[in-house]
């Protein structure tokens, strides 16, 4: 078998790439009939478009094209970590043309798997008037609703900190009235980020130790985040993007700078923030003292406030972003919750037998016991850190906070899958991740198929059947794919 690389790179593009490139082009096409458009877009009278989200053959095509884009993106996924785990390992830059394959025909397509841009674009739009999304709902905007943003977001302030409302408030004021040109330029927005995990991410896991390839492979090819980063164009692409480039600016002992960047990265989300302690540990370095330990962190956890404040300063943003990222996100119940669906469980019984008026009082209890143990685990995690690399630790604190948290979102997961894979998996690790990729892409098919205004309420259940069965052929048909799902075998470095 050839070495990959030693092949031209258009012979692994077009092994490679080619497929990706199709599945994501079904994608962008079948997000026109079931992809998140505003009432006010011109998109709506084009005659294409109008067959696909007005008719149920239209729906039915939407819908196909998007399943089996999904599932073609898998599999060409799969059959490069195959290569990658059964052959010597490939150039970064050849994968990074793959992606960059993979991506460009998403980048004017609908959103799909969310409609959180057009939240962001009224957002800008309440800031550009003068109030204060971090303590005002989008529901004060006159036409929000026209302009496709989410309900939920009517009377809920952003949890989003002041960096990214300034992206906001800029890319509001230069698409007004365009709400769909608005998504288009958050998604390029979000592609900043994805960027800055392409480029960093390799050369973090090469600081630790790790092949690039394969952090590149897991942690920025993977379909997820072609599905939520690139689709659905969620700012936390900015987010994690900033926090590994600030991770590998810590590798170079340029930890203050490092620290900083995390400052901004928590401007953009305030739960950024968690990466702080373990760049201290980068910088006090490996076997440190507690007392180095400590001015480290009094030393980084200067520079991100320095760099908080000034953006705070220079954007000129409100305060309740902390009560409302800490607030808002509790208020949506989601099943993905092992806390959520735990409390839904057993507050449904207990209100069954009489015990209770509702399940909110149980979900409320689940929310505090998940939460006071992610906080007691990361704490743990930050005071035994000789036994891991700070990346590792980083890692896990992101990975105990999803799983702890009172909601979950498929593209949380995104917050601490590059980490993991550029900190090192073990095989069986990796097999999980692999796993719940897997299980989070027949996820995303079905809301997909659900979420979106169409004529076929119906047949939810039939599309996470036809979801389930095709991504399971797809996962488990070819003995290379299987033997990487279920049974990997392979020369992985781990150093967990």
């Amino acid at each position: 078998m050839s070495n990959p690389a030693s092949l031209p790179t258009a012979h692994l593009l077009l092994r490679h790439g080619l497929p990706g490139f199709i599945g994501t082009s079904c994608i962008a096409v079948g997000a026109l009939g079931v992809g998140w458009l505003p009432g006010t877009t011109d998109l709506l009278a084009n005659p294409i478009v109008d067959a696909l989200r007005g008719t149920t053959s239209g729906s039915l095509l939407a819908r196909s094209l998007v399943l089996i884009g999904v599932a073609v993106l898998l599999q060409a996924w799969l059959l490069i970590g195959s290569d990658l785990f059964h052959q010597d390992a490939w150039p970064v830059r050849k994968l990074q043309w793959v992606l960059l394959m993979w991506i460009v025909p998403l980048v004017a397509a609908p959103p799909l798997f969310s409609r959180d841009v057009y939240s962001y674009y009224a957002q800008g739009r309440l800031f550009e008037t003068g109030a204060d999304p971090t303590t005002t709902g989008v529901g004060n905007l006159p036409g929000w609703f026209d302009i496709g943003a989410d309900p939920m977001w009517t009377e809920s302030p952003t949890p989003y900190g002041p960096s990214f409302l300034m992206i906001e408030r800029t890319i509001s004021s230069i698409a007004h009235p365009n709400a769909y040109l608005a998504g288009i330029l958050f998604r390029l927005a979000s592609l900043v980020g994805v960027a800055l995990m392409a480029i960093y991410l390799p050369k973090l896991a090469k600081a630790y130790g790790i092949e690039g390839s394969t952090a590149l492979w897991l942690g920025v090819l993977n379909p997820l985040v072609l599905m939520h980063f690139v689709s659905g164009a969620h700012n936390d692409a900015i987010m994690v993007g900033l926090i590994v480039l600030a991770l590998y600016l810590g590798t170079c002992q340029q930890c203050l700078w490092s620290a900083a960047l995390i400052g901004f990265a928590a401007t953009v989300k305030p739960i950024g923030l968690l990466a702080l302690p373990f760049v201290g540990l980068q910088f006090a370095g490996i076997g440190a003292s507690w007392g180095k330990k400590i001015q480290a962190w009094l030393l980084t956890g200067l520079a991100a406030f320095i760099a908080i404040i000034c953006v705070y300063l220079v954007v000129g943003s409100g305060y309740g972003v902390v009560s409302a990222a800490f607030g808002t996100p509790g208020s949506v119940l989601t099943w993905l919750s092992p806390t959520t669906a735990i409390g839904q469980i057993i507050g449904g019984v207990t209100t069954f037998l009489g015990f209770t008026p509702d399940a909110y009082g149980v979900i409320d209890v689940m929310h505090s016991i998940g939460t006071v143990a992610s906080l007691a685990i990361i704490i743990w995690l930050i005071l035994t850190s000789d036994r891991r690399t700070p990346l590792r630790g980083v890692a896990l604190a992101f990975g105990v906070l999803v799983l702890l948290g009172p909601v979950v979102h498929p593209w949380y997961v995104l917050w601490a899958l590059p980490l993991f894979a550029a900190a090192g998996l073990s095989l069986r690790e990796r097999r999980i991740a692999v796993l719940l990729t897997i299980v989070l892409i027949v996820h995303g098919i079905v809301e997909a198929s659900t979420a979106s205004d169409n004529v076929w309420d119906w047949s939810d259940l039939i599309a996470f059947v036809i979801a389930l069965a095709i991504v399971c052929i797809v996962s488990l048909a070819s003995p290379r794919e299987r033997q990487l799902v279920l049974n990997a075998g392979s020369r992985e470095v781990s150093n967990a």
